[in-house]
């Protein structure tokens, strides 16, 4: 009577002349995974449309930064609206101190801290061109988030010291679309 064919990876691993060449590979094929077909839901209360339309003590700060948030499902799209009484470049960049930059990604949540990550990008959402005006590239922020109503949140962000305050626009609801 013959012994059923049996074939597993670590049976190949473990025996054979090439055993050591082919345990990278091994590992490597272990630790890959499938992207989502989906978007995952997200924060409910974060869903919807936010606007930030002061900062404290606007009148007298030298420049300050006004934003407005937008949450869909565990994706997020951010307009920072940025007004300045010093002219820090070109004109043509600098709008007579008012200038716009936007940022598009995903966002995770633990406990009380909301992580976007994403990168910079047009106000229709394309690929930002390395060489245009103010940042480009990789964006990852941290911000301690306090839901003070339903439609209050201040996010609290890690590396600067004004908080936003922004208040509910628009509720939406997660319909999660493919990837």
């Amino acid at each position: 009577m013959s012994k059923p064919f049996s074939f597993s990876l670590l049976s190949i691993i473990t025996k054979g002349p090439f055993a050591f060449y082919l345990l990278p590979f091994a590992f490597l094929l272990a630790s890959c995974t499938m992207n989502p077909d989906k978007q995952k839901p997200g924060e409910k209360y974060v869903q919807g449309e936010w606007r930030q339309d002061s900062v404290p003590a606007q009148k007298r700060l030298v420049s300050y930064s006004l934003y407005d948030l937008k949450f869909s499902c565990d994706s997020f799209f951010v307009k920072i609206s940025s007004y300045s009484k010093v002219n820090y470049g070109a004109d043509s960049c600098m709008n007579s101190g008012h200038w716009a930059e936007y940022i598009k990604g995903t966002y995770t949540q633990r406990q009380d801290t909301l992580h976007l990550k994403g990168e910079f990008c047009n106000a229709d959402g394309s690929y930002k061109d390395e060489k245009g005006c103010f940042r480009s590239g990789d964006y990852e922020e941290y911000f301690k988030v306090k839901q003070k109503t339903d439609s209050l949140i201040q996010f609290a962000s890690t590396s600067n010291v004004i908080p936003i305050n922004a208040h509910l626009i628009k509720r939406t609801s997660c319909t999660p679309k493919p990837l």
